[in-house]
């Protein structure tokens, strides 16, 4: 674990001193995007790897094996949808990400799942706090901004089952 800290330490040197590789002359040109393409110009400087050309992607850049891929925390980050996702997971070595397909409902049942089981979490969303307040204005009358009951949710359903 020491050495994976060391390296780490390392590879967040690297990010820092690693270019931004941008596509050749996507400054000068408006339609010609930033992400990276390989130089294929006849006399192209970057193709050359003259000192004028852009910086292009090469080996050396790379972080240390060993931790390449790993969040920033040291974990290895893992997309979760259902809790069978968990199984082959292991608490000190995975962080998750809950899947953003998941609505609400779903979303805070499997974040409790995964908090009984042990699991850090990245992207928690909203808070225990936040959960409470949204279920109590749920359960509130609704009212306009003299104070006064616009809906008395009591009538509503007395209402709906009259219809019935």
């Amino acid at each position: 674990m020491k050495q994976d800290k060391r390296l780490m330490e390392l590879r967040k040197g690297i990010n820092k001193k690693r270019p931004s590789f941008r596509r050749v002359e996507s400054w000068r040109y408006r339609r010609v995007k930033d992400s990276w393409r390989k130089a294929r110009g006849i006399d192209s400087k970057t193709r050359k790897k003259k000192k004028l050309g852009v910086k292009s992607p090469t080996i050396g850049y790379r972080g240390p094996k060993k931790v390449r891929g790993l969040h920033p925390s040291g974990y290895f980050e893992v997309r979760v949808t259902t809790p069978n996702d968990l199984e082959d997971l292991n608490k000190n070595r995975h962080i998750l990400k809950i899947s953003s397909k998941l609505g609400a409902r779903k979303r805070i049942a499997l974040t409790d799942y995964c908090q009984k089981k042990g699991f850090k979490i990245l992207n928690l969303g909203v808070s225990r706090r936040e959960i409470e307040m949204l279920e109590e204005m749920a359960e509130a009358p609704i009212t306009d901004f003299d104070g006064e009951e616009i809906i008395d949710i009591d009538e509503l359903d007395d209402s709906l089952d009259e219809e019935d």
